[in-house]
């Protein structure tokens, strides 16, 4: 059971990229916001979110129990909550190069600064849903800064 949840805390390993461990954890999520979810919204949108809701209590679980087994608080190596980040960045937004290209520069952005409530998240709650609540947060940022530029573009 540790290495499936180290696997999937890492993003199939990618949180142990040396230096930039969380840009390596978005650019797997870009990758499933292309391949996986771009295509479910098409389906369904709502269909979407409930398999966004379904799925993020079990990544909440696999953060806490990641930190446990790395022995620090949201470890660099747990970059699952930017896998979710990148896929709620994108969602609903078009899924080409271009579009792909900025969300992940605003993802990254947000999810480094950590604007409000952001950091206020990031800060007072502990465990699995304080790393993952956080990026959702910054994603959330990163999805309206987008679909701003694009109606300006």
């Amino acid at each position: 059971m540790r290495r499936l949840i180290v696997f999937f805390a890492t993003a199939a390993y990618a949180g142990f990229v040396p230096v930039i461990p969380g840009t390596a954890g978005s650019l797997v999520g870009l990758v499933v916001a292309w391949a996986v979810f771009g295509r479910l919204c098409q389906v369904s949108w709502q269909i979407a979110v409930l398999a966004f809701a379904v799925v993020f209590a079990p990544a909440c679980w696999i953060a806490g129990r990641a930190e446990e087994i790395f022995g620090k608080p949201d470890s660099p190596h747990i970059v699952i909550d930017e896998v979710f980040g990148m896929v709620a960045t994108m969602f609903l937004n078009p899924i080409d190069a271009v579009h792909l290209f900025v969300g992940f520069a605003l993802f990254r952005l947000f999810d480094i600064t950590k604007p409000f409530p952001a950091g206020l998240i990031e800060r007072r709650i502990r465990g699995g849903p304080g790393v993952m609540l956080d990026d959702l947060a910054a994603a959330i940022y990163a999805n309206i800064a987008l679909r701003i530029l694009a109606r300006l573009v």
